[in-house]
């Protein structure tokens, strides 16, 4: 029995907020891989890109509410969440047209890019900050939990109880979707095809008759909603906080970075180590051991080895090592 206690207490405060936090990591780190694959730069404006999106989409979400509009037990941002794909890939191409396009006809190098996606993103952070304000917006107004912890205990006759939160659920069903739909869409459809001919090889790819410039558009929109899509779906996780999404920038790149930078794959597997690394490192273990020791050795303190508020640092220390190590990452991606 106490060994059901202790699987039950990890899974439900280490091993199910891993797997919708990284659901949410892979989605960011595959919008920061396409980036990378494709227009060849890193993108770090990406994190308000995604704060930019969420905005919008709770904008959208009190709209609805103040209209009585809602899904029920599901969260009304699900039905705002169209408007902010749209907004967010509005904004970026509008920000390749004026910005990123002078610099790619100018053929600059990879690190005048990064260095203007950075002006980009401090616009953008703005940008929201003054539009929606600095503090925490939370937007969930559907059902809370999908199972409770009372109701688990009551069902299993168990100590510990499980709750698994509505919003973690709708993160990894729509997770599987996204990405299994971005995988059709960039293997078996023509201009998904040509995508990853230019990513392989740009001189080839043009020399077959691929426009580039329709490659740079569809890739743009794609970013867009994918980094919409995790934004939102780290805000009704947690909350929406415009700093946080700047926060998020390094574990997401320590998730791309870690897969294989330029590997949609390797972003998804990298999301999900930088996941359950952060939570593994930052979780108390004093409950789960009190249970699997014998009273006489059960520890007194938290058995904590990192305090959660330094969880990015977690990150940070893993994308050292891989850097060190396997700078091409666990896929093989490109080298950084």
């Amino acid at each position: 029995m106490d060994l059901l206690n202790a699987i039950v207490a990890l899974a439900n405060f280490v091993i199910v907020p891993a797997i919708a936090y990284g659901s949410q990591l892979a989605l960011g780190a595959l919008g920061i891989t396409l980036v990378y694959g494709i227009l060849r730069f890193s993108n770090f404006a990406h994190g308000d890109t995604m704060a930019f999106g969420t905005m919008v989409t709770i904008l959208a979400t009190w709209w609805f509410q103040s209209l009585g509009i809602s899904l029920g037990v599901l969260p009304t941002a699900l039905l705002a969440l169209p408007f902010g794909i749209v907004a967010t890939v509005a904004l970026l191409l509008g920000t390749d047209r004026v910005v990123y396009r002078f610099y790619r006809r100018q053929k600059a190098a990879p690190v005048i890019f990064v260095m203007v996606s950075l002006g980009v993103m401090f616009i953008m952070n703005g940008l929201v900050r003054f539009v929606i304000g600095p503090d925490d917006q939370r937007f969930a107004d559907g059902a809370r939990f999908i199972v409770s912890a009372r109701e688990f205990k009551a069902m299993t006759g168990l100590r510990e109880g499980l709750a698994i939160k509505t919003s973690a659920g709708i993160t990894v069903i729509t997770a599987i979707i996204v990405v299994a739909l971005l995988f059709w869409f960039l293997n078996h459809t023509r201009t998904g095809k040509s995508m990853r001919a230019f990513s392989d090889n740009e001189d080839l790819a043009l020399l077959s008759g691929i426009n580039p410039e329709r490659v740079v558009l569809y890739t743009w929109m794609i970013v867009g909603a994918l980094a919409t899509i995790a934004g939102v779906l780290y805000g009704l996780d947690k909350s929406f906080k415009p700093f946080t999404y700047f926060q998020l920038l390094l574990p997401m790149f320590a998730s791309a970075i870690v897969g294989g930078l330029g590997s949609p794959v390797g972003a998804i597997a990298g999301g999900f180590v930088i996941a359950f690394s952060e939570v593994t490192v930052t979780y108390a273990w004093k409950k789960v051991l009190r249970y699997l020791l014998p009273e006489n050795l059960e520890p007194d303190g938290l058995v904590q080895l990192m305090s959660t508020d330094y969880k990015f640092a977690v990150s940070f220390a893993i994308l050292i090592i891989v850097l060190l190590f396997r700078p091409t990452g666990l896929f093989r991606g490109k080298a950084v």
